[in-house]
């Protein structure tokens, strides 16, 4: 007996209920606990190959001899030449390659401790904090975003020479540190991430308990920005250590060089040994890969948080 167009209308499931349908076994699920298929697995390994690749290049590079570079085709393989090609780039007495990897440290650290604490404490200021002008102060810092760097190099330079001591501060780690203690962009984001963050019943309790500003800072607001801080941490510091236009304009040709600087003078002159170059950079790379291996659990849930509160 055949059913009529109506009785097959009748019977089919409405639009909104075929999309909801869901598996038994994907039901009461969060999406974190979703395992993934193969096609991701495989996506995820394609990605992994394409970002490793170029970091094992280089150190392929740099454990070869110049007659290995030579060969066509080339080797894959490592090869046992990587300490002797890096004694070669620290015994170079115009390069002070080992000392620039001392004064990125240093460079990199007091910066991203200074970027971390002052743009919390003006992000909670903007954030939750009411005071005349607070409007108009942030627009001026978000419009500092739109202004490249290039325009105020010359600019700068200047400033650094009128600074006090002989010569000003150009030629010094304090003509690196000093312009980067503070972020526009460091600012904007630790404010828009406490907004969403610290509910405004948190600040009016620690008021009502006798807090200071800087106590419900120091103790209700830091706490619950932690992710963003290693997000913004780290960030930063991949930043400095890897800033080469400023640290080149005021350290160039001195003895402190950055080690973005020293990499330049290996990779300068007229014959280019770039077995010494790429054993110079895998060992400046290294301390960013250690800091994403360390910080890598926090760094994902501060951009969950974000994603999700915003």
């Amino acid at each position: 007996m055949s059913t009529t167009t109506e009785d097959r209308i009748a019977h089919e499931p409405a639009p909104a209920a075929r999309r909801n349908r869901i598996k038994p076994s994907m039901s009461g699920r969060a999406p974190q606990d979703t395992p993934a298929g193969k096609w991701t697995y495989l996506l995820l390994g394609l990605t992994f190959l394409l970002s490793i690749y170029p970091i094992y290049w280089m150190f392929v590079i740099a454990t070869s001899t110049d007659a290995a570079l030579a060969e066509i085709p080339p080797k894959f393989l490592p090869g046992g030449e990587f300490m002797k090609n890096l004694d070669e780039v620290f015994s170079l007495q115009d390069v002070y390659f080992a000392e620039s990897l001392v004064n990125s440290v240093i460079v990199s650290t007091v910066i991203t401790v200074s970027v971390l604490f002052f743009c919390s404490v003006a992000g909670y200021a903007f954030a939750k904090l009411r005071f005349r002008g607070s409007r108009i102060l942030m627009v001026m810092v978000i419009l500092t975003l739109t202004v490249p760097n290039q325009l105020g190099i010359v600019a700068l330079y200047i400033l650094m020479g009128y600074m006090p001591g002989e010569g000003g501060w150009n030629g010094s780690l304090l003509a690196v540190i000093v312009p980067g203690l503070v972020s526009a962009f460091g600012v904007f984001y630790m404010r828009q991430f406490i907004l969403g963050a610290v509910p405004d019943e948190l600040i009016e309790s620690g008021r009502v308990d006798g807090a200071t500003t800087m106590r419900i800072y120091w103790s209700i607001v830091l706490p619950a920005v932690r992710p963003a801080l290693a997000v913004l941490g780290l960030l930063t510091f991949v930043g400095s250590w890897n800033d080469f236009q400023w640290p080149l304009i005021t350290l160039g040709g001195t003895d402190y060089p950055t080690s973005m600087v020293a990499l330049f003078d290996l990779a300068s002159g007229n014959y280019v040994l770039y077995r010494r170059v790429l054993a110079g950079a895998f060992v400046a790379t290294v301390p960013l890969i250690i800091l994403l291996f360390v910080g890598g659990r926090q760094i994902v849930r501060g951009i969950m948080e974000g994603a999700v509160k915003s």
